[in-house]
């Protein structure tokens, strides 16, 4: 301790203000003594670290300081393409074998077993593995052994995965990637990031050589280059162990090409670019201030921390001076916000970036009133009651993560020391960090934050970027003119900030309390149940999964399906408006101010079949929590000038949906569906002028006036008498009475029969949608649910092998089944995949061919168990969360369903042949809707 405190006393009084200086005389920050960290001799890294949750499982990483910008011109996209090839073969596990290894023991392809390719790295991982038996880890770190050095990379599966990675182009080309495309030569001239995005180019996926990607694996894949994370409820010993020994086969590189680090130019006068595209939606603004990253020296320092800090506080405020403009009528800007990290897509730049979006035609306002904004800090600063705000919430956050430091998810440790290897930032650990931020916070005053944020936000290096739907009489301002609006905005006599801040507390005078009537233990969960005197039913449930969390939700049948059809405008509005009033005395805006350095939040919102209530907050903030849901029932706050801003903002985002080629692809699929009853139509700007904000409070109200047809449930670090006298003071005293409402039909049902409906639509890129839905109806009991989720799965796994794979026609498909209760029992089961317009009716033809196979044969024994291993691994991991016992237990009294007790049972019951009459059930009724969207050239 006396360490730390003479550090960050030296920090402080350099003040981040000589790096170089400060970097010869700051020492590393002790590393977490709770991770294992080595470095073999050939060069690899690993980081390995015991934890309990989930119990039985473990995360498997290897992160490769290897990503796109390494490539030549000639070498665009391999980088990506080999991250594909890593799940196609490798030494020990030839073809599919990896795959349908880890697939057997619970490990899902997509969810748990996946990688990602950036510009500066790319990271594989095996996530959430059961590693009961010891065979699975050693299997584990067998498959980073063969991703390190042993990917097979054999010609044929390379020549079956060009198609794949052709399909990922055409879906992931829409218009936001065609900006980027247009504006990083500009943002980045001069640099490799200028032109390096990972997806890379056709030609070059379409046309390499087998040799050249083996060339670029080799050259790059190696273990000076390459990191190892393994997380979980494993024995550090022996796995450290296990990797000395299995990794010991990879040679230390000899003469390897150099690892270039690949720098961004400084300017002087603002670089500004500005691109169009016609299927774009919104107008967006960013503004970014550049400036040099922390030197390397310094990073595992405790000078990241402080930055880190500073930057946090620093940005939490400007951001909640966005936040007010916002709410404002004739906002110049629809949101705006800042955030610190690297400058745009580089690894060797930071920049403190402002992101916004505007009305059409109005970007130069909203970038004025960015630039006023931010020069604003720059001259004068944050006030001291703002600091007290920003210091109090990072603080809440700092302690809740050391609070819950033993019930970390591995995750949460996993992105610590990825990002130790990639970037070098400190892995000291949350006990010494918590300590380190306190003694900061505590010195660390006002004045230097300013000083900080004055030079985050630079006279130099700034760069602007606007871009916006490319259409018929809408024009953008040229490169000068949004210069000149830039510095005459820093030009500007612009006044200090006035923080307007209120010490009223949440509730001036407390209601009349309820009692709790009746006391009782429920049989299904181990909860208690509270009868209240209003009526209302409260279930509590202590757990010990998490410290610092209390979770509660409230729910009451009904929802908007008891309000008339007339009001469906008011209807699709309703929870976005519900909340821009605030609450009690407070707006929108000043509630997050009196919460300041608590953690506790509630909202309202109204569904199709219900209302409800959701809360979070921390044991000691639970009156607070409590308050904050009497008066989201009792006192919700009317704000006409928040309305009017609201919508404004939300014509601005609507605008241009249009334009959007899914747009088209899904009004037909909801007129396909639905027909035209009112309430499957999407807002629309044209709409925003009919929404009354007076009928939507009206509606509010009427939904949570009796509160006795209620049914809270409470999950998590509980304490019964602390509680106890709270429910009585802000839930018992809510009006509430016997009277129980259920929802009512509002008869939109799915078609009926036989659909189809196949129509072009122009696209720059040019793809096609294929859209299959199968609806009719089923019981809603717990047996059909897990058949439903077993049958999407299954059929997950068949179209990533005939359609994907085999036919290599798209980059993925999407099934996804459902069984509802409203307004009766049905089901739905749909089918969707973009891929080549040539293509739409051989893998249509496919996605049926699939279906009827399991109607005759049922599905593969394997398939079944592999769903099966999944299914009961999510399952026991989620007896250790809130959420999901806050779930089981209101399912159980709102709608009479046990998601709980003897699921597991259910899950292993379940045969082949029970999933062959399921899926023979649901296809005999006959109700089947395709909806296909052909993409045509732009003309």
């Amino acid at each position: 301790m006396l360490f730390m405190k003479k550090n960050i006393f030296l920090l402080l009084m350099v003040a981040l203000l000589s790096l170089p200086a400060l970097a010869q005389q700051m020492p590393p920050l002790p590393t977490d003594p709770k991770v294992r960290v080595g470095k073999l001799d050939n060069g690899l890294t690993y980081y390995i670290r015991h934890n309990a949750e989930p119990k039985g499982q473990a995360d498997f990483y290897i992160a490769q300081k290897v990503g796109s910008i390494l490539e030549e011109e000639n070498q665009r996209g391999l980088a990506h393409f080999l991250e594909h090839m890593a799940f196609n073969g490798s030494k020990n596990f030839p073809g599919k074998k990896m795959i349908n290894y880890l697939e057997t023991i619970g490990v899902k392809f997509g969810a748990n077993l996946n990688a990602g390719t950036g510009f500066d790295q790319t990271v594989y991982n095996i996530a959430n593995a059961p590693v009961t038996r010891e065979g699975v880890v050693d299997s584990c770190l067998l498959i980073l052994h063969d991703w390190s050095s042993f990917i097979s990379l054999e010609d044929k599966e390379i020549d079956n995965e060009r198609g794949v990675i052709h399909e990922e182009w055409r879906t992931r080309t829409n218009a936001q990637m065609r900006i980027f495309d247009q504006m990083l030569p500009t943002l980045f001239e001069g640099s490799q990031y200028a032109n390096r995005m990972p997806i890379g180019t056709m030609e070059v996926i379409d046309n390499f050589k087998y040799q050249e990607l083996k060339d670029y694996y080799h050259k790059w894949y190696r273990p000076d280059l390459q990191g190892l994370v393994i997380v979980g409820d494993i024995d550090v010993d022996k796995v450290e162990a296990k990797i000395k020994a299995m990794f010991a086969d990879i040679a230390k590189p000899v003469n390897p090409a150099e690892r270039t680090q690949f720098l961004v130019k400084d300017n002087d006068s603002p670089i500004v670019s500005i691109a169009t595209d016609p299927e774009a939606t919104n107008t967006q603004i960013m503004l970014f201030f550049k400036r040099d990253q922390m030197p390397k020296e310094l990073r595992p320092t405790a000078a990241n921390l402080v930055n880190y800090y500073l930057c946090q506080v620093s940005q939490k405020m400007l951001n909640d001076r966005f936040g007010e403009i916002a709410q404002k009528p004739n906002s110049p800007f629809v949101y705006a916000q800042g955030d610190n990290g690297n400058f745009f897509i580089a690894n060797t730049k930071d920049a403190f970036t402002i992101y916004g979006a505007s009305s059409e035609g109005k970007a130069m306002n909203a970038l004025t009133a960015i630039a006023t904004e931010s020069e604003r800090v720059r001259k004068f600063g944050f006030t001291a009651s703002e600091y007290e705000r920003a210091k109090s919430d990072f603080l809440r956050q700092v302690e809740n993560q050391f609070k819950d430091r033993e019930k970390q998810k591995n995750g949460y440790y996993v992105n610590q020391y990825l990002e130790n290897f990639l970037n070098d930032t400190p892995i000291a650990g949350i006990e010494t960090e918590y300590q380190i931020f306190q003694q900061v916070a505590k010195m660390l005053p006002v004045e230097q934050v300013n000083k900080f944020a004055a030079e985050m936000i630079g006279e130099k290096n700034v760069a602007i970027a606007i871009s916006g739907p490319k259409k018929d009489g809408l024009t953008y301002p040229t490169t000068d003119e949004v210069i000149a609006a830039f510095n005459k905005a820093r030009s500007e006599n612009i006044t200090a900030y006035v923080d307007k801040v209120s010490n009223e507390p949440l509730i001036k005078e407390l209601p009349k309390a309820g009692k709790v009537v009746k006391e009782e233990k429920g049989s299904k969960f181990g909860e208690t149940i509270w009868t209240l005197s209003n009526g209302a039913k409260v279930l509590v449930k202590k757990t010990d999964f998490k410290e610092d969390e209390i979770i509660f939700t409230a729910t009451s049948k009904g929802g908007s399906s008891l309000v008339d059809d007339n009001d469906a405008i008011n209807i699709k509005a309703l929870n976005e408006v519900i909340s821009v009033g605030g609450v009690g005395n407070f707006s929108a805006t000043d509630l997050p101010k009196i919460l300041a350095g608590k953690k506790a939040s509630v909202e309202a919102s109204v569904g199709n079949d219900s209302e409800s209530l959701n809360g979070q907050c921390s044991p000691k903030d639970i009156e607070s929590m409590m308050q904050l849901t009497y008066l989201t029932v009792a006192a919700p706050r009317v704000d006409n000038e928040a309305f009017q801003s609201y919508i404004e903002r939300a014509k601005a985002m609507l605008a241009n949906r249009e334009a959007h080629p899914m747009t088209a692809f899904s009004d037909s699929l909801t007129s396909a569906m639905y027909g035209n009853h009112p309430r499957a139509q999407r807002l629309t700007a044209a709409m925003m002028d009919k929404v009354n904000y007076a009928r939507i409070m009206e509606i509010y109200k009427q939904r949570f006036a009796n509160m006795g047809d209620f049914t809270f449930t409470f999950v998590g670090n509980v304490d019964m008498n602390t509680l106890k006298p709270m429910v009585e003071q802000y839930i018992a005293s809510l009006p509430g009475n016997p009277k129980k409402e259920n929802f009512r039909d509002v008869k939109m049902y799915t078609r009926k029969g036989e659909y189809k409906n196949q129509f072009e639509k122009e696209m720059k890129t040019p793809k096609a949608t294929v859209f299959t839905m199968y609806t009719g109806k089923l019981d809603y009991t717990i047996e059909n649910r897990i058949k439903m989720s077993m049958l999407d799965q299954i059929m997950d796994i068949v179209y990533t092998k005939t359609i994907r794979e085999d036919e290599g026609g798209t980059y993925g498909v999407d099934v996804r089944g459902s069984v509802d209760n409203y307004p009766y029992g049905s089901f739905s089961l749909y089918v969707m995949f973009d891929t080549d317009p040539k293509q739409i009716d051989k893998l249509l033809a496919k996605v049926k061919q699939g279906l009827d196979e399991i109607v005759k044969s049922g599905p593969a024994e394997e398939s079944l168990n592999k769903v099966k291993e999944y299914m009961l691994k999510n399952y026991g991991e989620a007896q250790r969360s809130n959420s999901h016992w806050l779930n089981a237990i209101d399912a159980y009294y709102t709608w009479g369903i046990d998601r709980q007790n003897g699921f597991d049972a259910k899950i292993k019951a379940i045969t082949v042949n029970d999933i062959k009459e399921f899926t023979a059930k649901l296809l005999a009724q006959k109700n089947e809707v395709d909806v296909i969207m052909k993409g045509v050239e732009k003309k």
